[in-house]
């Protein structure tokens, strides 16, 4: 994969994103109309309900067939990436105990994409290993896993010993401690799902550290410290987007992977937000809305008006004992429509975003001389998070070869 396709890739996403953010630099929830300009998009929109709304934001095919003569240009700037196709890496049934089905596929894909015999591997931010183990048991890799919790580190450490791999455990704060000299001597830095920061700090290090191989399934963009993204990569910062913590948001809405119990709480959690603002609305004679703090599921279970007490105690009001609340659930079913309608417009450039945000990784990888491969790892109901970014640098004999092939050695 050149550096030039990466600019080019990178250079039409970007010119989409700004030309048409305000279909997505919006916030559905504090709107009380369609916002769009667009009529016939919005007779569209009025004509689904609730239940197609949400059958349509899950999936692509039916995203591109509602849409796609809306948004034209979105649709073909996506790049065409190559997709992962596993040959199927045999691993014992006990390596993966404790580990949930779709972590376990995804962990023995990521393994097989990226395993090399004899490898030294560098594990990042590694929990109990898992990633480590199969790297160890299925490649005779020798891997150092670095994550910041003691209990994990020890509980990992255990089980490498119990299992006589080869694989060492550091406890280590990527965040605050030096990482590059533990990179001395590694052929290969590993991330699987490193959130925000977390693979930010893998990329820098790793190219500090001239690591041969860098392997990262990037998460969580929004899990920064600083308020705006920082580009990594010239083209990035030659960019006049420029992205708040809120708007990375965007980049990983993608549901895909949850259960039905899980979908049902997150609704119920929406419904009962909105039905308290509308409550908020009335006792503050404002509109504006006012954020309350993620809080324990549990509450999403029981009765509104035990939330609705809670939420009221955040913005030191009081709820009154006899208030069910129920004039504002129904409003807020109506108003939840309406969100739902917006943000499936907002959500068509979930990917497009996050492409934008991993080309950047890409291109600065490039620019520090680094060969780049990336490709999906897997299909989104494993996770929607299925970038995987892969770098090589080369000796002058691979590069050269690399060039002739489009190949990458393994």
């Amino acid at each position: 994969m050149s550096i030039d396709d990466l600019k080019l890739w990178f250079l039409q996403l970007d010119q989409l994103l700004e030309q048409q953010q305000a279909y997505w630099r919006l916030q559905p929830m504090q709107q009380n109309d369609l916002p769009f300009a667009d009529h016939s998009l919005n007779e569209l929109l009025l004509s689904f309900s609730l239940e197609q709304c949400d059958a349509i934001d899950q999936s692509p095919a039916l995203q591109q067939q509602y849409f796609a003569g809306f948004f034209p240009l979105l649709f073909a700037a996506l790049p065409k990436l190559q997709h992962f196709a596993p040959q199927g890496l045999e691993l014992p049934f006990w390596l993966s105990t404790d580990i949930g089905g779709r972590k376990w596929q995804q962990i023995s894909l990521f393994a097989e994409a990226v395993g090399k015999p004899g490898s030294k591997v560098l594990e990042w931010c590694a929990g109990k290993g898992h990633l480590g183990k199969v790297l160890c048991f299925a490649y005779q890799n020798k891997v150092t896993s670095l994550e910041w919790q003691a209990e994990l580190c020890q509980q990992g450490q255990q089980s490498a010993n119990k299992l006589n791999l080869d694989q060492f455990f550091i406890e280590h704060n990527v965040l605050q401690a030096q990482s590059q000299p533990l990179l001395a001597g590694v052929d290969q830095l590993v991330a699987l799902h490193a959130c925000g920061d977390l693979h930010r700090v893998a990329l820098t290090a790793g190219v500090a550290a001239r690591c041969p191989e860098l392997h990262l399934l990037p998460c969580c963009y929004h899990l920064q410290q600083d308020e705006w993204y920082q580009p990594l990569s010239v083209q990035a910062l030659a960019s006049r987007l420029r992205l708040s913590r809120a708007e990375l948001k965007l980049a990983v809405q993608g549901q895909n992977t949850a259960g039905e119990r899980v979908r049902r709480l997150r609704h119920t959690e929406v419904l009962w937000r909105r039905a308290y603002q509308l409550w908020l609305s009335e006792q503050s004679g404002s509109t504006l809305y006012r954020a309350l703090p993620s809080t324990a599921k549990h509450w999403f279970s029981g009765a509104f008006a035990d939330f609705a007490h809670w939420a009221a105690a955040q913005h030191q009001l009081e709820w009154p004992a006899w208030q069910d609340g129920e004039c504002y659930l129904v409003q807020a079913e109506q108003l939840l429509l309406l969100q739902r309608r917006i943000e499936l417009v907002q959500h068509l450039f979930r990917r497009p975003l996050e492409l934008w945000l991993v080309l950047d990784r890409a291109l600065y990888l490039a620019e520090q001389g680094y060969q780049v491969q990336l490709q999906q790892l897997c299909q989104a109901s494993v996770t929607p998070r299925n970038l995987l970014l892969s770098a090589y640098r080369y000796t002058d004999e691979q590069s050269s070869s690399v060039r002739v092939t489009g190949a990458v050695p393994r």
